[in-house]
């Protein structure tokens, strides 16, 4: 049997996961986990949130909560800021509209699966002030 090059695998294999890049491929490893596309999804209608209101939002640790964050911040999906003791985090400038669309379209057809996040995050006491 001989191996006959395939122009797609050659594309494909041309779109290596590199941190901050935007191909396809990374950013739906992204959203393939649960925690990261709720956690992408809630930032998208908050517009930021901070470390302990996705903590509160999520039910989770706050270092599974940070592990998630730092993974979609690698992927070049979202940015931070520190404010006193709190650390925001909101879209990446560069995030590219395909990828906005596609959660936008996520949030309005899957109510149901944030519906509990989005109730935890409303009724959490003590969330942070934003100055920005």
């Amino acid at each position: 049997m001989s191996q006959i090059d395939s122009p797609i695998e050659d594309t494909v294999r041309a779109e290596p996961d590199v941190p901050g890049e935007h191909n396809p491929h990374s950013v739906f490893k992204s959203l393939a986990d649960p925690t990261r596309l709720q956690t992408l999804l809630l930032i998208q209608e908050e517009t930021e949130l901070c470390v302990c209101e996705l903590t509160e939002a999520l039910n989770l640790s706050q270092p599974k909560v940070s592990r998630h964050l730092a993974q979609l911040r690698n992927a070049g999906l979202l940015s931070d800021r520190r404010q006193g003791q709190w650390v925001f985090y909101r879209f990446a400038d560069a995030i590219p509209d395909w990828a906005v669309q596609v959660l936008q379209v996520t949030g309005q057809h899957h109510a149901a699966f944030m519906e509990t996040a989005r109730y935890r995050l409303a009724v959490m006491k003590d969330r942070p002030d934003r100055c920005c």
